[in-house]
């Protein structure tokens, strides 16, 4: 082993939406790897382990070798002559990035999507029509005496979601850890987070909202039919037990996944569980909060809402921001073959979207940043090598519960960041807008020198 170690404490891990920032790192810095991830997770330490330097080109154009400075003017005059561009991704990458992202979005009136539109873009929907009983998961941590996971499998998918915050720790108000806890798990089958769970309630694919508005009708007073079991898979007795749980309990909490926002009801799914936790707030403190799968996903919809006033999905074609999921999101516009050039931020749509959808993208020139080679690297007309957020770039993240974090990488990378691709890209945007006098579109290729991270 090396002699030149370094060791990096309270480093981030950005793999999940728990971010977990008590890392004590292990550096090897000639070999430019991370030997020892302490504290880290079985995918956390998965995700340190896997990312070292490795030599790869800084950029291709059309599967060539190029410089960055190369890529970012074929990027630019691509976008400048599109006439209905898309941005996607964005979720795994630092808060500084997003916002050029954004920036380069709204100059050329693009589409901008983050990958919240193919898993909690229900959430999103629902919070703007029912609003948030929100929380920090410290205090969840430090208070919650009652806590439900609806739809979601955090053993598997956020490992440290229950020994550092939501069953196992002690806390300032639960000094016992779980023994003062209630762990309660809803799911329409048995996953390996169903041990861990004091109560597991198994309901019928498909059946989420009756179940919720049952609850509600029982928060309520409201009578319900023993026949809800018929249709839910659920007794109404559990029902009324679970009642009675949240409505005596000191401080509960409803932890939602994906198993409840990609089925049959979507954001009515989302908007009903939101609905429930502030019904609930009339005899008890509850709170809802979605668990969100990459490490900055809740960064990508703080920045766009901050910005646009909506989390995903906007359209800047007019020159305002206009919402609309269904039209304006990524998996819909590529579907019906609207996009004429695509920006796609660590992300890998190729990979996981549907078949006509990744058909049109290889119709039209795409331009991608990613560390590592992908499905999208493959197809992509301009592919950039950046460095990985939080292992080599420093920055800003979002936790889950919508807490920033502060990056402290391990150790630094020959490859550009993707602020500094999109902050040229953006720069370069703007020279070719005034050469052309001010308009985007089909046309002008006239070439201005513009400042770009060196090779």
């Amino acid at each position: 082993m090396s002699e030149n170690i370094r060791t990096v404490e309270n480093a981030t891990c950005t793999f999940c939406g728990c971010v977990c920032d008590d890392m004590i790192l292990t550096v090897d810095l000639d070999e430019k790897r991370i030997t020892r991830a302490k504290n880290a997770c079985v995918l956390g330490r998965a995700w340190f382990s896997e990312h070292k330097h490795e030599e790869r080109p800084y950029a291709l154009i059309r599967g060539k070798e190029a410089s960055t400075a190369e890529a970012v003017e074929e990027a630019a005059q691509i976008l400048a002559k599109a006439r209905f561009p898309v941005t996607y991704g964005l979720s795994d990458t630092t808060c500084e990035a997003q916002r050029q992202a954004l920036a380069i979005a709204d100059l050329i009136g693009s589409n901008l999507d983050t990958t919240t539109s193919v898993c909690h873009g229900p959430s999103g929907i629902a919070f703007e029509g029912i609003g948030e009983s929100t929380m920090t998961l410290g205090e969840v941590k430090n208070r919650a005496d009652l806590v439900i996971f609806w739809g979601g499998n955090p053993a598997a998918s956020h490992p440290r979601l229950f020994t550092r915050y939501a069953v196992t720790p002690k806390g300032m108000y639960v000094p016992n850890g779980k023994k003062d806890r209630t762990v309660v798990l809803v799911d329409v089958r048995r996953t390996p987070s169903v041990p861990v769970a004091d109560i597991f309630i198994q309901v019928k694919p498909r059946s989420d909202f009756e179940v919720l508005w049952a609850l509600r009708a029982l928060v309520k007073g409201r009578r319900v039919s023993p026949s809800i079991e018929q249709r839910t898979g659920v007794a109404l007795a559990t029902l009324e037990d679970l009642v009675n749980r949240m409505k005596s309990c000191q401080y509960g909490v409803l932890l939602f996944g994906m198993g409840l926002t990609m089925t049959r009801g979507r954001h009515f799914n989302s908007g009903a569980l939101l609905a429930l936790a502030t019904d609930l707030n009339e005899y008890t403190h509850f709170v809802a909060k979605p668990v969100r799968g990459h490490g900055n996903v809740t960064g990508a919809d703080n920045i766009v809402s901050w910005q646009t006033g909506f989390p995903f999905g906007v359209n800047f074609s007019r020159g305002y921001p206009r919402f609309n999921p269904g039209e304006f999101t990524t998996v819909d516009l590529l579907s019906r073959g609207e996009v004429d050039a695509a920006l796609i931020i660590a992300s890998d749509p190729a990979s996981n979207f549907p078949r006509a959808a990744v058909e049109h993208l290889r119709k039209i020139p795409v331009i991608v940043l990613d560390p590592n080679p992908t499905e999208t690297t493959q197809l992509a007309h301009v592919a950039f090598t950046t460095a990985t957020y939080g292992i080599n770039v420093p920055g800003t993240v979002y936790r889950m519960d919508d807490v920033p974090i502060t990056l402290r990488p391990a150790f630094e990378s020959p490859y550009p960041s993707d602020e500094d691709v999109l902050t040229a890209i953006k720069n370069r945007l703007r020279e070719l807008r005034l050469a052309r006098g001010g308009a985007y579109g089909a046309g002008a290729t006239q070439k201005v020198a513009a400042p770009l991270p060196s090779d």
